[in-house]
């Protein structure tokens, strides 16, 4: 995943494996002035806190005025920075509720994150913001439990044959964005299967960044309900990456070679 970003003066990779023992990531940023390198950044933490941040400028943007509860499908690594992050877009958030199916991993979470166990999948979709943080392959959000008003922000099933969301999510959904529209043509899972079946067109999908900018508005009523997917972008991994060498820097931490 490769991005250059003009403003910030630099050029960034991030680059990953999948191994048995776990995925270990890694950015390299280039400093386009100096034409050389300019940090090497080990990124599981960087990955979960730019996808997390994602959520929180969605939720920002689109989330209801009122919006005073969350709703959590998943359990892992990822879902902790989306609680962090939209609890920060947020300060009305009051309430978060999670669920996944491993008991053990459900009450840690909450432990962790401060958060309510629910009984099932419903509980967490029936809140202002849910949030789908699984690697389940078929959808684990019905259209039909969410309440008016909703956000969804959906950051797993980055794989073409992978879906969180059922059609009805789609149906219902009065807008819908994503991160990169030509990235989410090739791994989303949660757009193309619907474009494929006719519940939603391509031309009706479209960008956070358009959002952010002004230049539409995502939701135009407060019982809209809105969908933000999210796959990850090149971008943010250089955005945080720069942020993180330049704390590194004040902070005198890190190793120079």
């Amino acid at each position: 995943m490769a991005a250059v970003d003009g403003e910030l003066g630099l050029a960034g990779v991030k680059s990953y494996a999948w191994l048995p023992g776990g995925t270990p990531f890694c950015v390299l940023l280039f400093d386009l002035e100096r034409a050389e390198l300019a940090a090497v950044i080990e990124a599981d933490k960087l990955g979960q806190l730019r996808t997390g941040a994602a959520s929180g400028v969605a939720a920002k943007h689109l989330a209801r005025e009122d919006a005073r509860t969350l709703g959590v499908l998943g359990c892992g690594w990822q879902a902790q920075s989306q609680v962090a992050c939209i609890r920060a877009a947020l300060p009305g958030i009051e309430r978060v509720v999670a669920y996944c199916r491993t008991e053990k991993s459900l009450r840690a979470f909450c432990k962790k994150v401060g958060a309510e166990a629910g009984e099932s999948h419903r509980d967490p979709a029936e809140q202002d913001v849910v949030v789908t943080a699984t690697t389940s392959r078929d959808p684990v959000l019905r259209g039909e439990w969410l309440q008016p008003g909703a956000l969804v922000c959906a950051i797993g099933a980055n794989q073409r044959r992978s879906r969180e969301l059922d059609n009805v999510v789609l149906e219902r959904a009065v807008f819908v964005c994503c991160d990169s529209i030509e990235q989410a043509r090739i791994e989303s899972g949660d757009l193309i299967e619907p474009v494929e079946r006719g519940v939603l067109d391509w031309l009706e999908v479209h960008e956070l960044q358009e959002v952010v900018a002004g230049e539409i508005s995502g939701r135009s009523s407060p019982d809209d309900i809105v969908v933000f997917k999210s796959n990850g972008i090149a971008a943010w991994d250089v955005a945080i990456g720069a942020e993180a060498v330049e704390r590194a820097r004040k902070q005198k931490v890190g190793t120079r070679v």
